[in-house]
């Protein structure tokens, strides 16, 4: 299957981050790099991308579409949890920019045997890198109930959370729960009828699961620090979001950066030392137009936040 998806706020994205021809930039979540490819046709000989994906089909994908770039553009298969690690194997230190195009790709959503969906039946996998051992077969055969019950309620943010985790480990007592369908079946069978009117009653269990398997809160979270440091002065971080709780994570990391002074309120002067090391481009998330919500309704969550480095930290 040719991978495909659909960049969100593309132009939006490039536009807030100022790329300057001779700079050094990084996609966090390459894809099929429709916003790499952007980001390289705006850069000249002196400038450079770095790609990251943990999706091999994606680095695939990639690779093809930035060949008319392939003299700056390096493509680097990992979470972007590495990206400081790995630029320093490339004697990468600071860069002008960085972009996250967060969540699951169209790509992976729309292969069957990649187990994202709820609309096929198919094994039970959801991982972004095949490499790794945790699957979403493992988190619904192992896991307790209570973390069931909390990863649906806190990432799924389900409201039959629990009747959900006892339906999950009754099924299981009887055989492995091994597909998708089976696991919609019993998810089904544990939300009350009519509620099922609002939307498919399993997609908030299976995002859940999505986000334990790959422990893309977590990620994004311990990485927020790292890439604005990465930032040169006046180096602009932007960043896609399409869950509530990822963009929680944005902006809180944004505001710390921007007002980091733990000094009580009460201080007349703050004496804890610690200055802003820069400042929220973004006041309100930039969200899709009108038209791109008609060409993709997948777009309709997401929401582009963008922090700019100061010119001296």
């Amino acid at each position: 299957m040719e991978f495909r998806h659909y960049s969100v706020l593309l132009q939006e994205t490039i536009e807030e981050l100022n790329i300057q021809p001779d700079g050094v930039y990084v996609d966090g979540t390459l894809g099929g790099g429709g916003h790499a490819s952007q980001v390289c046709a705006r850069l000249s000989d002196k400038g450079h991308l770095y790609g990251f994906d943990q999706d091999g089909d994606a680095i695939a994908a990639a690779t093809e579409r930035l060949l008319p770039y392939q003299d700056r553009a390096t493509i680097i298969r990992s979470n972007f949890r590495y990206m400081r690690e790995r630029l320093a194997e490339e004697g990468i230190h600071e860069v002008n920019g960085i972009l996250l195009d967060l969540g699951v790709s169209s790509f992976q959503l729309d292969t069957p045997e990649r187990g994202f969906s709820y609309k096929e039946d198919t094994p039970l996998d959801m991982r972004m890198d095949d490499r790794q051992e945790l699957s979403a077969k493992e988190i619904v055969n192992t896991y307790p109930e209570m973390e069931l019950y909390r990863i649906i309620r806190d990432y799924g943010e389900d409201q039959f959370a629990k009747n959900i985790a006892k339906h999950i480990c009754l099924a299981r007592e009887q055989a492995p729960i091994e597909t998708t369908g089976e696991l919609n079946e019993i998810i089904k069978a544990a939300v009350p009828a009519k509620m099922r009117v609002n939307g498919h009653p399993s997609k908030k269990t299976f995002q859940a699961i999505r986000i334990e398997c790959n422990h893309e809160l977590d990620v994004l979270r311990d990485s927020m620090e790292d890439m604005i440091d990465l930032l040169k002065p006046e180096g602009r971080l932007c960043i896609i979001a399409f869950h509530s709780l990822e963009d929680r994570i944005v902006k809180s990391a944004f505001h710390k950066a921007e007002n980091p002074c733990i000094c009580p309120p009460s201080f007349p002067v703050c004496t804890c030392g610690r200055v802003p090391k820069g400042k929220m481009i973004t006041k309100k998330p930039i969200q899709p137009s009108e038209r791109e919500l008609k060409e993709n309704k997948r777009s309709k969550s997401a929401k582009l936040r963008v922090f700019e480095k100061a010119q001296e930290v």
